[in-house]
């Protein structure tokens, strides 16, 4: 018997689902609209389900956008106001609200879409961790070169400041310090 990852084919790239989540609130999110793309089902259709099974989306799943997050996402899209929009602000499902989908909406389709956006929402972490670890490490390296920096900065200003004063001619009328040995 095949397992199931070995039956379902990437019908999406990582590519595609990554430009459809979004940071919202400080969560990635995906909206319905996309999802119902995605799903091959309409977004009317979609949040029917949803709404039929509210009881599997507490807030930490699925919210409703604001009026102003939505108007800040359409200049993001560059959508028009004009007729064919839409009337209600959409939905927005959280990793969590994405997976729960896959048990609303039971078809091998939904199925295969929620592998694919599963895994790109564990791509994007795993990239998230490893930037995180970049980070850090740059942050150290440049604490090293500063600390580094400063230190040097003190030895070059006696080596500068000596160099001044060979440079500096002397005052007339200031007697000159003699170096070496000395014979009266």
């Amino acid at each position: 018997m095949k397992s199931i990852n070995a039956t379902i084919s990437p019908i999406l790239s990582h590519k595609v689902v990554e430009s459809k989540i979004y940071l919202i609130r400080n969560k990635r999110v995906m909206l319905d609209k996309d999802l119902a793309l995605l799903y091959g089902t309409s977004t009317k259709s979609l949040n029917l389900a949803v709404k039929r099974n509210k009881f599997r989306f507490p807030d930490d799943f699925m919210f409703k956008l604001t009026t102003a997050e939505y108007a800040s996402l359409r200049f993001q899209f560059e959508t028009s106001k004009t007729k064919g929009g839409r009337r209600y602000v959409p939905y927005a499902f959280t990793e969590q609200g994405v997976a729960m989908l896959s048990s609303v909406l039971n078809s091998r389709r939904a199925i295969e879409v929620n592998i694919q956006i599963m895994r790109t929402f564990t791509q994007l972490r795993e990239m998230l961790v490893s930037n995180e670890m970049l980070r850090t490490r740059i942050e150290k390296i440049e604490e090293k070169f500063l600390a580094t920096i400063e230190e040097n900065d003190a030895r070059f200003k006696i080596i500068f400041d000596t160099i001044k004063k060979m440079l500096t001619p002397d005052k007339p009328g200031e007697e000159k310090k003699r170096i070496g040995f000395h014979h009266n």
